[in-house]
């Protein structure tokens, strides 16, 4: 009887897979046909007007067969034509703002008047010019989607938050005017080009071409282009990152609340480019996620997230042997660093923790100081360590 209920067990479970495949040959193959129809004209071909109408240019037109490949190869050499033409405008202006910056002495009293993306065509009462406004010939792009712009100078954008006549916004915006005549230049030797710009650290966001900026009904604009994705990306090198929490039994109660805190906001400067994993320690070693034992995972939101419901996992109990999580954390980086995975780029080990027992120079020895090089040429290799109490930090090593 057992015999039997197994063979009809597996008969069911093979018609299950068997009818659950179907259905995805079904719904793809109907995707496919829904699409060809929709792109090749199909049903225009059937309708009895336009087969009559074709008939009368039967004759001068003729079936062509096309080489998939070739087409292929020939779209590859325009991407990569398209690619280089971009790369180039973007090494000019960073040799540019380079040599600028390089070039420029610091004055905290230089007066400088510039065009405000804000304030550029805005009177006063008196139907004078505002400061740091000053008249500003806009005209109608197709290129730029129909937006009044200015294709000879660019703009400058400041935070509302910040003072427009900063000594560190004016020196800055004194010395990027040279970026100007590369803007012009790159878009005259490359018209598929669109918005070029330049942000810099100090807050202010250099637009060519040159576009009035609108506040919203609060006289607020709340862009600041060091809070924007692409800025964050250029302005730090991708790292590989292992979180190390304390989970001993002094964690317990609001420490690990806060350590739980400090491990996702930690989570939030990471980006697409980062790697990282997260390990909870005490006596024993536990990867907060299982199934990600000894490696390393890219920093997208689906991964954060899914790592953040684990944190709410994580209880304090026992000892904590910091040794061994250091060691462990140290293989894994070097493991990627020598496969050639990860950021291939920094490194860095979060250890947050209420407190540390040893100093740990046998580990330090070990897997860092012997390979720590400074190069320009180089990615360093980094260990921060972000501890609750500070206690830990008197003896670590750059």
């Amino acid at each position: 009887m057992l015999k039997v209920f197994s063979t009809l067990l597996s008969f069911l479970v093979k018609f299950y897979f068997s009818f659950i495949v179907k259905l995805w040959a079904s719904a793809f193959g109907g995707e496919i046909k829904s699409i060809s129809a929709k792109y090749s004209g199909s049903q225009l071909l059937q309708k009895v007007d336009f087969l009559y109408k074709y008939k009368e240019f039967e004759k001068s037109v003729r079936v062509e067969e096309i080489d998939g490949m070739k087409v292929v190869k020939n779209l590859a050499v325009k991407m990569e034509e398209m690619f280089r033409r971009k790369a180039e405008a973007t090494r000019r202006l960073v040799e540019a703002a380079e040599e600028a910056h390089h070039q420029h002495e610091e004055n905290p009293d230089l007066q400088y008047e510039y065009f405000n993306a804000v304030l550029i065509n805005e009177v006063d009462e008196e139907g004078n010019n505002v400061e740091l406004g000053g008249e500003f010939i806009l005209e109608p792009s197709d290129h730029f989607n129909n937006l009044s712009v200015n294709l000879s100078l660019s703009v400058v954008q400041v935070p509302t938050n910040m003072y427009n006549k900063d000594p560190d916004i004016v020196n800055g915006v004194y010395w990027s005017e040279a970026l100007n005549k590369v803007f012009v230049d790159n878009f005259e030797r490359d018209p598929t080009l669109i918005w070029q710009y330049f942000g810099s650290a100090k807050g202010f966001f250099r637009q060519y071409p040159g576009v009035k900026w609108h506040p919203d009904e609060h006289g607020v604009i709340g862009f600041d282009c060091r809070n924007r994705k692409w800025y964050i990306q250029a302005a730090t090198s991708p790292k590989d990152v292992v979180i190390l929490v304390d989970v001993s039994g002094s964690m317990k109660g609001l420490r690990l609340t806060i350590a739980r805190q400090t491990v996702s906001s930690i989570l939030d400067t990471l980006g697409d480019d980062d790697f990282f994993n997260i390990i909870a320690y005490n006596q024993e070693i536990h990867y907060v996620e299982p199934c990600l034992n000894g490696t390393l995972v890219r920093a997208d939101r689906t991964n954060k997230d899914h790592f953040r419901e684990h944190l709410d996992k994580l209880f304090a109990k026992g000892i904590g042997l910091l040794g061994d999580a250091l060691t462990e954390a140290f293989m894994i980086l070097s493991d990627f660093n020598q496969t050639g995975r990860g950021s291939v780029c920094s490194q860095a080990i979060m250890l947050v923790t209420d407190g540390a027992t040893e100093m740990y120079d046998d580990v330090f020895e070990k897997y860092n100081w012997p390979e720590r090089k400074v190069s320009l040429n180089r990615c360093l290799s980094l260990l921060l360590f972000v501890s609750i109490t500070l206690s830990f930090l008197s003896n670590f090593k750059l």
